[in-house]
């Protein structure tokens, strides 16, 4: 029977029509994008010769996910192999200087919190614990010989001890009652109050019991305003292995009224003495902040990124080369038209550095030489970026790096310094993602009404069809000083958005970054009108270019930032029939009063509310209420303290006091972002209902 049914398909569908069936590309489901593997960070050993990387295996439900780490060589010739397997997952992978062991951060048996474990490679085996703290243990960095690793973990102001810790922890364990009490600013940081602890650098002598807390009673952590800067490990060891230099603030309480910097710090890698300030007032400008220190071969020099303080409340960072241990400034680099070094490694010759900068829709590699200037583009890019990268410490330079483009996922990828491009090490989701339909992203620029160049990325839907006419879906960024770049976006992902129905635009308007400091500042005193007119203008161009757009189908949809231009557009313009605004302002007072940060915000504007600048209402949504008619869909997580939940009942209140067509959906769980597997299907399917609504049934002009 199954025979003669397979000679009668041969004889409706020849061969080479099931072949080209079975293999034709098919639009991206919420399913491809989600359990496509994640590849993280890749980390070079030392001599160059292989680069560890974990891979995310993602799942609905999170306790089926795993994340566990890999080798490869980075000449190529082998392929990946998994190193760890056991329950957990691990991060924040380091190497030993002579590339025989690595250490990382994971919680496995009967770890009470994360620890760090070394595996050794050269012996082979499995990896041993090297940390018993209480308080956990993260960001592992070994020492120059190797024999101790430096990492950070956060304790109780008053421990000085992890003896400390424990005791403190049994005491709060035992009160009656449960409280948040303060006496500054700030006391929120996006999905999570601040509790009374605070990140501490630590340095475990391997065959130890106890690890030395560096930091313990030094008059730095008594200081209202002390942070590692991100709260994390940004540190680097000093070639001789008798200090460490990381970043820190000591003035984060000012933040509700003023900014907050980092500076540059020395400890001694005992925890003996008093720490030394190498940035700041006493030294390099003030109030610029610091972060990222790199040592430099021969330890004569230490490298690490500077954001300069000006009236403006964006700017673009620069790299910046200290003479050591004096802790001069010996040499300045930045990237043409200023803008902003994201990151950098110096060759193992100390001649050159290496970067990574936005560059309109992309991330792409600048080098330029460690004596200051300008950079220069490594090599031209046409696709995708580059994030994250790792750079050898000796013989000729290997540099490897995470690569993706908005159809396929980031890998790890060897780059050609000599040649330009790079070679793939791995390819876990290739396979995959090439039996997709994922189109390549068009970018095109126009000139704004008020002489900006704007560039723009077009995305076209699965199957697309040249003689069709597509509804247009305009996407609006978040940040703002951020930008649409060709990636695989989990959270606003072009391809999934436009499906096989919609034509998706993303316009990067005036104050993205990626096309010069000035460009990413303009936005200032003019928050959401100006920008709004530009991705106006963005759709009005699109539409003239493209004769497959059908322009009296438009939507438009944004997250935070971007959900404030939604909100906007119910004043800005009538031309979309529909408006999806996720974690949005309505009111610009509303946001500054509850949101975790709060200073920028004003110097945006002019000034605090009380003192009448007038943008506080005239870029205001809710000040023009009564012009509001376009329906919307208005989504948030309730655990967001960056656009606090009230901003978003502000709105929803406003909706249905206008009693116009709107539907709100709050995720309890979610923070800023909607993160978990099953909420972003949820999220998606909604998007796509809402979307298909207004701009696909025929009596949808007609609502």
């Amino acid at each position: 029977m199954r025979t003669r049914f397979f000679l009668l398909l041969l004889l409706v569908f020849p061969v080479a029509a099931l072949a080209q069936a079975a293999e034709s590309p098919r639009p991206i489901s919420h399913e491809d994008l989600w359990l496509a593997p994640r590849v993280g960070a890749p980390v070079v050993s030392p001599d160059g010769r292989r680069a560890v990387f974990a891979v995310a295996r993602p799942a609905y439900d999170k306790e089926e996910a795993s994340s566990h780490l890999w080798l490869v060589d980075t000449d190529g010739k082998e392929a990946p192999r998994q190193i760890t397997s056991l329950r957990g997952g691990e991060s924040g992978a380091s190497w030993s200087a002579d590339s025989q062991r690595i250490a990382f951060s994971a919680k496995r048996d009967d770890d009470e919190q994360a620890q760090i474990y070394v595996l050794d490679l050269a012996r082979g085996g499995e990896a041993r614990r090297v940390t018993s703290i209480s308080t956990g243990a993260k960001d592992p960095l070994f020492s120059p010989d190797g024999t101790r690793i430096a990492f950070t973990t956060e304790v109780h102001p008053a421990a000085m001890s992890d003896e400390d810790s424990i005791r403190i922890a049994e005491e709060e364990a035992e009160r009656k009652h449960k409280v948040h009490a303060y006496t500054g600013f700030p006391i929120r940081y996006w999905d999570r109050w601040l509790t009374e602890r605070q990140p501490r650098l630590m340095v475990q002598l391997l065959g130890e019991e106890a690890a030395t807390d560096l930091l313990a009673g030094t008059e730095l952590v008594k200081m209202p305003g002390y942070m590692l800067r991100g709260g994390s490990l940004s540190a680097t060891w000093a070639p001789d292995g008798q200090s460490l230099v990381f970043a820190a603030s000591r003035n984060l309480h000012r933040a509700a009224h003023d900014f907050t910097h980092a500076d540059l710090w020395q400890v001694s890698a005992d925890g003996k003495g008093e720490l030394r300030r190498l940035t700041g007032d006493e030294g390099l400008a003030g109030d610029d902040s610091w972060g990222s220190p790199l040592f430099g071969p021969g330890g004569d020099s230490l490298y690490a990124l500077r954001r300069p303080r000006t009236e403006r409340v964006y700017n673009a960072t620069t790299l910046v080369r200290l003479n050591w241990p004096a802790a001069t400034e010996a040499a300045e680099i930045h990237l043409p038209k200023k803008r902003a070094v994201r990151q950098f490694v110096v060759s193992p010759d100390g001649r050159e550095v290496f970067m990574l900068g936005h560059d309109a829709g992309h991330t792409k590699l600048w080098k330029a030489r460690s004596r200051g200037g300008e950079g220069q583009l490594a090599f031209e890019m046409e696709r995708g970026l580059y994030d994250n990268l790792s750079l050898s410490r000796s013989g000729r330079p290997v540099l490897v790096a995470n690569f993706q483009s908005a159809v396929s996922p980031p890998e790890v990828v060897r780059i050609d310094l000599r040649r330009g491009g790079h070679q793939r090490l791995t390819g876990f989701a290739v396979d995959a993602f090439a039996e997709l339909d994922l189109q390549q992203p068009e970018h095109f620029w126009f000139e704004s009404e008020a002489g900006a160049r704007i560039h723009n990325m077009l995305i076209r839907p699965a199957g697309f069809d040249p003689d069709k006419q597509y509804p247009l879906v305009v996407l609006m960024h978040g940040g703002p000083h951020s930008l649409w770049r060709e990636q695989v976006h989990l959270r606003w992902n072009y391809h999934l958005i436009a499906g096989s129905e919609f034509v998706v635009l993303a316009t990067n308007y005036t104050g993205s970054t990626g096309f010069g400091e000035k460009f990413a500042q303009a936005i200032q005193g003019d928050p959401l009108r100006g920008p709004a007119d530009e991705i106006n203008q963005g759709a009005d161009e699109a539409i003239a270019r493209f004769d497959f757009i059908d322009g009296t189908r438009q939507c438009a949809s944004g997250a935070s930032y971007g959900g404030h231009l939604a909100n906007w557009m119910q004043v800005a313009t009538d031309r979309y029939r529909c408006l999806v605004s996720h974690a949005g302002l309505a009111d610009l007072g509303s946001q500054w009063g509850t949101s975790d940060a709060v200073y920028h915000r004003e110097v945006n504007v002019g000034g605090p509310p009380w003192e009448g600048h007038p943008l506080w209402e005239e870029q205001s949504p809710i000040s023009y209420a009564g012009e509001w008619e376009t329906p919307m869909l208005v989504t948030a997580g309730a655990l967001d303290y960056r656009v606090p939940l009230n901003n978003t009942l502000e709105l929803w209140t406003v909706l249905q006091r206008r009693q116009i067509e709107s539907r709100l959906l709050v995720y309890p769980e979610e923070n800023h972002w909607i993160m978990s597997g099953h909420n972003s299907k949820h999220f998606y399917g909604e998007l796509a209902g809402w979307l298909g609504r207004w701009l696909l049934e025929e009596d949808a002009a007609a609502q």
